[in-house]
């Protein structure tokens, strides 16, 4: 068999060693999925009127335009936090023996770190999908967007996912345990925390705002906004892009040097 015929059937074998973990354990998931659709409710329903009027300048409350404004952000939300799973599996497989015995057998070892990543990449994107489909249900309405913009919004959520999702392994790879690689992880909640997901960056003190501006989720979101409702997208894509690339790059050399670093 070929070197890549091996790595393909091997890296299949991991991925569906980790989904089939992911449907016998959905709890981390679910939980995990529940913080961004707790999130939609509580600022539609809860804060959507007040914010929506601030954000409007004072034009008066309109829940359905804040509905469109929030959606775009807590979508990118939602990849975070899933792939917080990921580093808590990440670290359960190093931490439990199993990476140790997966190393005495003849396959194909980056296969074991691409199996978690492609997995976390899928659970990424159907959690998105649920989100949305929340988000639908609540009102929100993209009739602007063209096929074009649809596909390159599916685009950016999946390069975002590959790139937090490899991060995430990093992260999973350095922490002596489950609850660490959790801990270690929580950046990829908090940082759309502040971010412009909730608010636009202008209407934050001024010395926050280079905080809100210079980070990865910021540029995403306003790509993500910017297909979807038409609204001006200028650097933030570039920005989105190079952010994406730049982070998956950063995790994908971080965790496979971990990796084989550990094997010595």
């Amino acid at each position: 068999m070929s070197t890549l015929a091996l790595a393909v059937r091997d890296s299949n074998t991991m991925l569906r060693r980790n989904l089939l973990h992911a449907r016998r354990y959905p709890s981390l998931t679910l939980n995990l999925l529940l913080t961004p659709i707790m999130l939609l409710l509580l600022f539609v329903y809860v804060f959507g009127d007040t914010m929506s009027a601030g954000i409007g300048g004072g034009g008066g409350p309109d829940r359905s335009a804040y509905i469109a404004y929030l959606v775009p952000g807590l979508l990118l939300m939602t990849i975070g936090s899933t792939t917080i799973g990921t580093a808590v599996s990440v670290s359960n497989d190093m931490t439990e023996g199993i990476i140790a015995r997966f190393r005495t057998m003849a396959i194909h070892r980056p296969s074991v770190l691409i199996g978690h990543v492609v997995g976390s990449v899928l659970q990424c994107v159907m959690s998105v999908i649920l989100v949305g489909a929340v988000a639908v249900a609540i009102g929100f309405r993209s009739t602007d967007a063209t096929v074009l913009e649809w596909i390159a919004a599916f685009g950016l959520l999946v390069l975002f996912a590959l790139a937090l999702t490899w991060i995430a392994v990093g992260m999973g790879l350095i922490s002596p345990n489950a609850e660490a690689a959790s801990n270690n992880a929580m950046p990829l909640i908090f940082l759309p925390l502040i971010s412009s997901a909730f608010v636009p960056v202008d209407s934050m003190p001024g010395w926050f705002q280079p905080i809100a501006e210079y980070q990865p989720f910021t540029p995403a979101i306003e790509t993500l906004r910017g297909l979807l409702l038409g609204t001006e997208i200028g650097h933030n894509g570039w920005l989105a892009l190079a952010w994406s690339l730049g982070l998956a790059v950063l995790g994908y050399f971080w965790s496979t040097s971990k990796f084989n670093s550990d094997a010595k």
